[in-house]
């Protein structure tokens, strides 16, 4: 697993090198715009129909939903905690509350997770990465998540949760994989090499694109206060309380590695468009995702040895 979480820093530092090196024709910013766009829009999207057109739906789905949402309300619960007694020591604005309560509630479980568990459980996880995060961790960032940054932030700009979700095509495409699953419709042998190949590209440039998305320069001494119990709660905490759950719904064997693998990963990315949207700490939620990656490297390992028989 060490050896994967390496590989794996390979292609993200790939992404950070290029983020300082790329062409000056269009800024950093662009090419990161446009990779993550590729994968959001075609990619992402060619890989959910893909793997949820033929994958079953049974009482394991329901488990590992109930597994990542049961993580995701411990996060949140410890890391209010957390703030009301840091509080009482050292003063936090709410734009920084807003910025730590994403970072610690939200895991990075598609850019990161899919990689991490391909490569050491095998493609067949990209089931449980989907399922674990399109039927639970992106609806609630996109809701409750988008409500969260809004009591936090000060920008005027309010986003309605249902047009929010509307507006994120791997939710269609699960929408449109579940229609064509339940009703049994067969998937015709071009289309599914069509969308097998696209969704060839979606694990390295996710690495790549994770790797432009972190932002090193925001890390600074003075925040690791702050960011400690992000880490502590998001890569250890709040994966533990996952187990408990995964166990007790019926999840064992690999099914379960591959989901408290999944609740363990560091702090999304996507969360760093939600502070510039709501006006919360940026520079902090970038610091949180830069350390808790870099973190990752060794919890994830823990995570797995731990949980292999």
């Amino acid at each position: 697993m060490f050896q994967v979480m390496l590989q794996m820093a390979l292609l993200i530092a790939a992404g950070m090198l290029w983020q300082r090196m790329a062409p000056d024709h269009m800024s950093a910013l662009a090419h990161r715009r446009a990779l993550t766009d590729l994968v959001f829009y075609i990619l992402l999207p060619a890989l959910v129909l893909d793997i949820l057109w033929q994958a079953p739906f049974d009482a394991s789905t329901l488990s590992i939903a109930l597994t990542a949402l049961s993580r995701l309300t411990v996060a949140a619960l410890c890391m209010w905690l957390t703030l009301q007694l840091l509080q009482r020591v050292m003063i936090i604005s709410r734009a920084q509350q807003g910025a730590l309560m994403l970072a610690a509630t939200f895991p990075n479980a598609t850019y990161l997770g899919l990689p991490v568990t391909s490569e050491v459980l095998g493609d067949w996880t990209h089931e449980i990465v989907l399922k674990f995060d399109l039927f639970a961790c992106t609806p609630v960032l996109l809701t409750l998540g988008m409500l969260m940054a809004q009591t936090y932030g000060q920008s005027e700009h309010k986003s309605h949760p249902i047009r929010e979700l509307m507006r994120v095509p791997p939710l269609w495409a699960l929408l449109l994989a579940t229609i064509l699953n339940v009703s049994h419709v067969p998937q015709p042998i071009m289309i599914g090499h069509a969308l097998h190949t696209l969704a060839g590209g979606v694990v390295p440039l996710m690495l790549i694109a994770l790797g432009m998305s972190i932002r090193w320069d925001t890390f600074k001494l003075k925040l690791i206060p702050l960011l400690l119990p992000v880490c502590v709660i998001g890569l250890l905490i709040a994966p533990l309380a996952a187990q408990y759950t995964a166990i007790a719904l019926g999840l064992h064997g690999d099914q379960l590695t591959a989901c408290i693998l999944l609740a363990a990963m560091p702090t999304m990315v996507f969360g760093i468009v939600i502070c510039e949207r709501y006006r919360l700490d940026g520079a902090l939620y970038a610091a949180a995702v830069f350390m808790s990656t870099l973190l990752s490297i060794g919890s994830l390992s823990l995570w797995f040895v731990i949980l292999q028989p």
